[in-house]
């Protein structure tokens, strides 16, 4: 199709007096028709066709020390091909400029674009874990940076991914279900991987300056993203510990409510039938709206409702009573308190801070700015009221640790109260 013909086909789709190549969103694209044809010819069709096509240009790429193919050459390596089905593929390849044919020396080789499709795919590939996808954006931004050749969509792409992550954490804790957070937890645990990187990487392209100012803000707000992200790890732990101290026990086996939750979701719905088999009625829910309400009042209670319908319980079963369980502080602030009551001289923040791994350092550090407050809920009195104080000996100054995931911490000390007063 000649390049005219090309842009006067987009006529249909834009309105009267509107030109292709006078769009912003068209003009890169239609630049790069070239491209876009070849990805049209190989991915176009049924899959098992386009994986065909894709495995043949793959195994031609996969010598590197001889690029030439002869035909026979090609048909001893693709033998698992039927003949006909393999020159189909070959002369699609050819016809769309993805593997050139030199009639002179009688050979084939794959043409530069299809060396670039094959590389991105190659990349993709490698990237293709579920929790992968902030590792293959990660590494277009630090290929593009390497090269000289980022541009801002593709740091947008990697932002608008952290949004979706960080809008998801953030519903995770607002639901308030144990199952969302600690399944935003896992994924909050595998990112975290690539954020670490990820934070590498833009620290390298600052220090080298970035193509534009519009590269640069993007470039700042994905940091803000990360770290915000970053201290979601104390605020999924904090929920976590709320709802184990709001755990209903049902027995006095230690039976909870979250725990019967968890076995009736992984069971098949027949199962789920065949217990609900023995009872004979359900509770029905009564939603009003309290506008609706309000109109129909009067009418409601001035008129006789000769079969009101009452819905009712089914009768109780026999179930063995469940003894009050004593309340336990969770194992991490009680080992925290232990501590801190034990502190009798200065201690470096870091020695308490710091261990097993980054969730529980960052928890620990979290519970530390409860240290001297007044108006906090029951169960951080205790840690409140410890006769110790948090001091930072220099905001600006990173003591590097390098272990348990903790990479470098604020420079402080937990220095014992003398007296009242040195709490004020």
């Amino acid at each position: 199709m000649a390049e005219a013909d090309e842009v006067n086909a987009f006529d249909e789709f834009l309105k009267p007096g509107i030109h292709a190549r006078d769009i912003d969103a068209l003009f890169p694209l239609l630049q790069s028709a070239h491209v876009i044809q070849a990805l049209i010819a190989l991915f176009r069709g049924g899959r098992e066709e386009v994986m065909i096509r894709l495995a043949v240009l793959r195994e031609i790429a996969a010598r590197a020390d001889a690029t030439e193919w002869t035909p026979q050459q090609l048909q001893a390596q693709l033998s698992f091909i039927d003949g006909t089905k393999l020159e189909t593929v070959l002369k699609r390849l050819r016809d769309h400029d993805l593997l050139l044919w030199d009639a002179s020396h009688r050979w084939y080789q794959l043409s530069h674009t299809a060396r670039m499709i094959l590389s991105s795919l190659s990349n993709m590939l490698s990237f293709s874990a579920d929790d992968d996808e902030l590792g293959f954006l990660f590494s277009q931004v630090a290929a593009g940076g390497a090269v000289g050749q980022l541009n801002s969509e593709t740091l947008t792409n990697l932002l608008a991914r952290l949004s979706e992550l960080e809008s998801y954490f953030s519903m995770a804790v607002q639901s308030g279900s144990e199952f969302r957070l600690k399944a935003a937890q896992s994924r909050l645990v595998a990112a975290q991987k690539w954020m670490e990187k990820g934070t590498e990487v833009l620290k390298s392209l600052s220090e080298n300056g970035f193509a534009d100012d519009a590269s640069w803000r993007i470039a700042q707000k994905i940091g803000d993203s990360q770290s915000r992200m970053m201290r979601m790890s104390s605020v999924f732990q904090n929920e976590l510990a709320k709802i184990a101290r709001q755990r209903v026990m049902l027995s006095e086996g230690g039976l909870s409510s979250s725990e019967l939750a968890a076995w009736l979701a992984v069971q098949p719905v027949d199962k789920l039938v065949e217990l609900g088999a023995d009872l004979a009625q359900v509770p029905e829910p009564l939603f009003v709206l309290p506008d609706v309400m309000l109109d129909i009042a009067e009418a409601f209670l001035e008129r006789d409702i000769a079969d009101k319908k009452v819905s009712t319980m089914p009768s109780p079963v026999e179930v063995e009573q469940a003894q009050e369980v004593p309340f336990t502080y969770p194992p991490q602030l009680q080992s925290l308190n232990n501590m801190l009551s034990r502190i009798t001289a200065n201690v470096a923040l870091a020695d308490l801070v710091v261990g097993s791994d980054f969730s529980a350092a960052s928890y620990r550090y979290s519970l530390l700015t409860f240290l001297g407050e007044t108006n906090v809920d029951a169960d951080l009195a205790a840690l409140a009221g410890q006769p110790v104080r948090m001091q930072y000996e220099d905001t600006d100054h990173l003591q590097p640790i390098d272990q348990n995931e903790v990479a470098s911490i604020t420079a402080g000390s937990l220095q014992p109260l003398e007296s009242p007063q040195d709490g004020i």
